[in-house]
């Protein structure tokens, strides 16, 4: 069987044996094109082979692309089966040009993969370092006027002017918008949107673990929106989760959570305002026995680290200035660096440890909880009167929504117990028949080993 020939989009190789050759076409075609397509078990002419697939291979191919290749990219890889011979099929996008695999900048040339010469790499790094006119939320949109939540976009203006950082009154939605710099016609910059449209651009992913590692969860929520809605739905969720204290004076009661909400809240937007939405990752709060993670996407900057901006007087570094300095007009974030400084002296007031991670892809703050043992002596009843047979999505279960997560979780091949596990089902017996033969049968899943259903080795795979 043929499926075309190569193009400088479009890389075909033999097998998984040529993954450092593959992963430096993606890296030479993200450069030129900006997205493309790779399979593994396919000739240069465009002739099926196929190759084995094993339990690993998909994964292997997934930390391969994500070890190499920087920026970091998040690819979609899944197996195709053309008559019975089964490739590998990783699509891919990313808009951070330069991109380098093994250190190595390359460019796509009909279907060659041709070292970059310096000015055109200099030329991609001014234009990736937010030089007027190409950062990531200065482009237009699809979306415009009618995508607005103009409820969110009117509590930011009223906000803002109690702040006393904006002084006219609010009209409709086009003129705020384009007095915000946000607009540009009848079309939305990507800043515009992020703040303040509830569309798929910013994911919220919530859980709380049973202990301290990332193994087996009590509670998992995902959430889409703008910013301005996301950031509370997230501060909300960590203060029902922290344990609270009582302080009585005289006659007054004083409740005093385990970590500083204002510290919390600061973490939150930081981690929305400097995140990088790019990557196509989604923010997350994690809450463990012992702590609290707020997680970023988008490396720190390089060359500084967190306590330099805890400890010395450095001029901001921003990654999105149009979603910053928006949220600076509310209040909500201040302007001059100072994010990281606010949380530690919130803590140490508190007497709460923070500690400022910087981990591969992303940003984390780390808030340490106090009341670890008694929350290890008790099992939380908040928790559990939360906890369904089902994944918690937009603050309710029902099978479409499950079905939804399955089908993301399973972009690589997982097996029937990590599908358990991550959407958090008590009822193993209804699985099957609720939701996991209902997606194979509608061709939106597929088994690794079909011909062997009941296989101890079989996985499940998105198609």
């Amino acid at each position: 069987m043929n499926i075309g020939s190569e193009t400088e989009q479009i890389e075909f190789k033999k097998s998984t044996g040529e993954l450092n050759e593959g992963i430096v076409s993606i890296a030479a075609i993200l450069n030129k094109h900006q997205s493309g397509e790779l399979y593994f078990g396919v000739k240069n002419d465009g002739t099926v082979l196929g190759q084995e697939i094993g339990d690993s291979t998909l994964r292997t191919v997934s930390q391969s692309i994500r070890n190499h290749i920087r920026p970091m990219i998040y690819p979609e890889i899944m197996m195709k089966d053309y008559n019975g011979s089964k490739v590998v099929y990783v699509k891919f996008s990313g808009t951070r040009c330069p991109y380098t695999a093994f250190n190595i900048a390359r460019i796509r040339v009909a279907d060659e993969d041709v070292v970059m010469d310096q000015e055109t790499y200099e030329d991609m790094m001014r234009k990736r370092d937010n030089i007027s006119g190409y950062s990531w939320e200065s482009q237009v949109s699809k979306y415009q006027l009618e995508d607005v939540n103009e409820e969110a976009l009117q509590a930011y203006l009223r906000k803002a002017q109690e702040a006393n950082r904006i002084t006219f009154e609010y009209t409709d939605k086009k003129s705020v918008l384009g007095t915000l710099g946000l607009l540009e016609g009848d079309y939305l910059l990507n800043a515009g949107v992020a703040l303040f449209c509830e569309c798929g651009l910013n994911e919220l992913q919530m859980a709380k673990f049973a202990t301290n590692e990332r193994l087996t969860f009590t509670d998992i929520r995902r959430f889409t929106g703008s910013i301005m809605t996301l950031k509370d739905k997230a501060e909300q969720y960590v203060i029902d989760a922290m344990d609270w204290k009582a302080e009585i004076t005289g006659l007054s009661r004083k409740e005093i959570p385990e970590v500083p909400v204002a510290a919390v809240r600061e973490a939150i937007i930081n981690s929305f305002g400097h995140k990088l939405f790019e990557a196509g990752q989604a923010n997350e709060v994690a809450v463990y026995r012992d702590r609290i993670e707020i997680y970023s996407p988008g490396e720190f900057p390089k060359n500084h680290s967190p306590e330099s901006f805890v400890k010395e007087n450095i001029a901001p570094i921003r990654r999105n200035a149009l979603i910053t300095r928006t949220l600076y007009y509310s209040q909500d974030m201040e302007a001059f660096a100072t994010g990281l400084k606010r949380i530690q002296n919130l803590c140490d007031e508190a007497g709460c440890k923070v500690e400022f991670k910087t981990v591969q892809g992303g940003f984390v703050v780390c808030f340490y909880r106090k009341t670890e043992e008694a929350s290890l002596a008790k099992v939380d009843n908040r928790v559990h009167d939360r906890v369904h047979d089902e994944v918690h999505v937009d603050e309710y279960d029902d099978t479409l929504n499950v079905e939804e997560n399955i089908l993301k979780f399973c972009t690589i091949a997982r097996s029937r117990a990590e599908i358990i596990e991550f959407c958090g089902l008590k009822s193993r017996a209804q699985f099957a028949t609720r939701y996991l033969m209902p997606l194979i049968e509608s061709n939106k899943l597929a088994m690794t080993i079909p011909d062997k259903p009941k296989s101890k080795n079989q996985k499940y795979l998105t198609i």
